[in-house]
């Protein structure tokens, strides 16, 4: 069974999905791609896994760095979990550019090199935001493009970890605005 939850954020609703054993699910109300994984019948109820992760996220929007993390699922394709497991090694407060995520999985996987488009599109379908930080994930020209959540919010989740802003900007078009 999968069940859901939701947690008043400073930046709105973020609705939380879990089943048993894993959060699989984290999603500022109406973002791109909101509850894309979850299954048809899903069940609203309080479950032990939420108190974490809404410890996680009270920390997160005090102002500081939470030293955990809940247990994460996230089921998808390997490109996709690997573009994943990049993100979570991006320290709070810190970014990373799509290149930079496509040259980590050139280099990991032995190739030349890898589309930053596709590692794009992979960042976009992260179904577990904050806790897998896409909102750390830029354009190599210091773009804001791409967070499913809103420029907006992805602006203020970048003030809120006190990230170096210099050289960031929001575009005039594009994905995400």
């Amino acid at each position: 069974m999968v069940y859901t939850t939701e947690y008043a954020s400073p930046l709105g609703p973020i609705t939380l999905a879990c089943d048993e054993d894993a959060i699989i699910g984290s999603w500022f109300n109406g973002q791109r791609y909101f509850g894309n994984i979850l299954p048809e019948q899903t069940e609203q109820k309080e479950q032990p896994l939420f108190a974490d992760a809404k410890r996680w996220l009270d920390v997160y929007f005090s102002g500081r760095a939470p030293d955990f993390l809940p247990p994460l699922r996230y089921n998808s394709t390997p490109f996709r979990k690997t573009v994943c497991e990049i993100m979570l090694t991006i320290p709070y407060g810190r970014t990373m550019t799509y290149g930079e995520i496509a040259a980590e999985i050139a280099r990991q996987q032995g190739l030349e090199k890898m589309s930053a488009q596709a590692v794009g599109g992979a960042v976009g379908h992260n179904p577990i935001s904050l806790m897998i930080p896409c909102h750390r994930v830029v354009g190599t020209n210091g773009s804001l493009t791409g967070y499913g959540g809103g420029i907006a919010r992805k602006v203020k989740l970048l003030e809120l970890e006190r990230a170096d802003m210099h050289g960031l900007f929001v575009p005039k078009k594009g994905t995400a605005l």
